[in-house]
């Protein structure tokens, strides 16, 4: 691997070249939230393999410097790809490293570099950078926000993870303040707009939703609706919880990929309800490469 970057099955040692034209339109969407087990890496696997399908070029970047979740799984698919002969969407992706630098400013600016170039390496040859970001408040994690078109955070629907959004009376359900995740969004929200006068659409998705219809469900429901007014992202329905998700995993594939060759997992109506979701959200994502396309899965 060369200077912090990988792909499954490629050799990526090649030098960085850069055009002299500016960059074409290319949108970056971020799929961040400083907690672990939000299922960032699932739902960018699954719209990376969803916005491919739909016929964009898609480059993927791996920020996860301790799990690399994402980088697995894409391995994983390319093995599977290997064995069984079957042709399957397989985006760029480049994995970043954190940087081994013990002076902090000589550090940020590493990481920053190695984000740079990586953006303008995919910006080169795709229309769509999906960018899965660490659990936790970290440079590159920040960096990644402010780049962002399109900012999606996956949130586990408890008042447990919607702590990280903001503080809400637990009998009323107001919002007293936003929180820490919040807080560093609307800085990065403010940063772009300042300096490079663009808006982040901000997203928040109710992920690993319960079937039933329970109490917690209904108040974690109205809280959000509440903190949206107040702190302006928008709310989409996210991916239920749903077993299928962790057997994918080692095989690399996906809700679009179960009627492929040599997939051995049996199509049912419960898979055809969560690609439902999958269209869902990306319908709510209203992205302009997508104008006018109809969705195919």
């Amino acid at each position: 691997m060369a200077d912090g970057y990988g792909h499954p099955g490629t050799d990526t040692s090649a030098p960085l070249v850069l055009k002299d034209p500016p960059p074409k339109p290319c949108r970056v969407i971020v799929v961040g939230n400083e907690k672990g087990g939000a299922g960032k890496s699932t739902v960018s696997v699954h719209l990376a393999i969803a916005l491919m399908r739909m016929g964009l070029r898609v480059g993927v970047i791996d920020l996860d410097v301790r799990q690399r979740t994402l980088t697995r799984y894409m391995e994983n698919r390319n093995r599977w790809m290997q064995s069984t002969g079957a042709q399957l969407p397989l985006p760029e992706i480049i994995r970043i490293d954190g940087s081994t630098e013990r002076d902090l400013d000589l550090a940020e600016q590493e990481e920053s570099r190695r984000f740079n170039e990586a953006v303008a390496r995919l910006r080169a040859v795709c229309s769509v950078i999906l960018v899965d970001a660490p659990g936790g408040n970290t440079h590159l994690s920040r960096t990644a926000h402010m780049t962002a078109d399109t900012l999606i955070t996956p949130l586990n629907d408890s008042f447990v993870d919607f702590d990280l959004l903001g503080d809400v009376n637990p009998q009323t359900l107001e919002v007293l303040r936003p929180s820490f995740y919040s807080e560093m969004v609307w800085q990065c929200r403010k940063n772009k707009a300042r300096t490079l006068r663009q808006p982040i659409d901000w997203i928040v998705m109710r992920n690993r939703m319960s079937p039933l219809e329970a109490r917690n469900k209904r108040k974690v429901g109205e809280a959000l609706n509440n903190l949206a007014k107040r702190i302006g992202f928008r709310l989409a329905p996210g991916l239920s919880e749903r077993v299928i998700y962790r057997e994918l995993f080692p095989a690399g594939l996906t809700l679009l990929d179960l009627t492929e060759q040599g997939s051995n997992t049996s199509f049912t109506m419960s898979h055809v309800a969560a690609r439902q979701e999958l269209r869902d959200l990306l319908i709510l994502l209203r992205l302009p490469e997508l104008a006018g396309v109809e969705l195919v899965f």
